[in-house]
């Protein structure tokens, strides 16, 4: 039987939400270093589709954790659907008309 590891010890999530045609968005706080970091990752595939080991793309972070200022922003960015496509589309590049 193989167990499945969390992420990062470090990592304790916040909020999460599936999203429209698979896959789900992730609110974590990394809380191991003297300033806590909040991150937004979005993991695109279906359950069915994900690679084992494969880490969900960071599209937002910031320094602090849900108390700090800048948590309602990334809150803001993770329950919105077009701000997320937003982010990815700018990860992503440009992208070419063929």
């Amino acid at each position: 039987m193989v167990m499945q590891q969390p992420f990062s010890e470090e990592l304790a999530p916040i909020y999460r939400r599936e999203l429209p045609g698979g896959g789900y968005v992730l609110i974590d706080v990394k809380r191991e270093r003297a300033l806590a970091r909040t991150c937004v990752s979005v993991e695109r595939r279906t359950k069915e589709e994900r690679r084992d080991g494969h880490r969900p793309v960071v599209i937002a972070e910031a320094d602090g954790d849900e108390r700090s200022p800048g948590f309602a922003e990334l809150y803001r960015i993770a329950a919105d659907n077009a701000a997320i496509a937003r982010a990815i589309l700018e990860l992503e590049g440009p992208q070419r008309a063929d």
